[in-house]
């Protein structure tokens, strides 16, 4: 089952504390960055953040899960409605994910 766009879009929202947020479809899904950094997928209309040890303390629960088949374990943050929360995760996590790669030129 596909994330419906609305959820996608309200996440993204809930989020945008934290900086730039956009989100990109990925195999019928999305991945959501923050200022060009993929932080979390949104799978399954489910909020999936990237794990850190930056972020772990801040959890309200800890629930590791499988975005989709055979994904390693990510955060599930069930709570989306609160925008401060989410926007300190995605802070968090973000501050303590390298930065993305350049992209190569051909």
């Amino acid at each position: 089952m596909a994330s419906n766009i609305d959820f996608v879009q309200y996440v993204a929202d809930q989020c945008a504390g934290a900086g730039q947020i956009t989100a990109k479809k990925m195999f019928g899904d999305y991945g959501i960055y923050c200022d060009g950094k993929i932080f979390g997928l949104i799978c399954d209309d489910r909020f999936y953040l990237k794990p850190t040890e930056a972020a772990r303390p801040l959890l309200r629960s800890l629930d590791m899960q499988p975005p989709y088949e055979g994904a390693k374990p990510y955060f599930y943050i069930a709570d989306v409605d609160d925008h401060d929360y989410l926007s300190t995760l995605v802070r968090e996590t973000c501050n303590a994910l390298p930065a993305p790669k350049p992209k190569k030129k051909n």
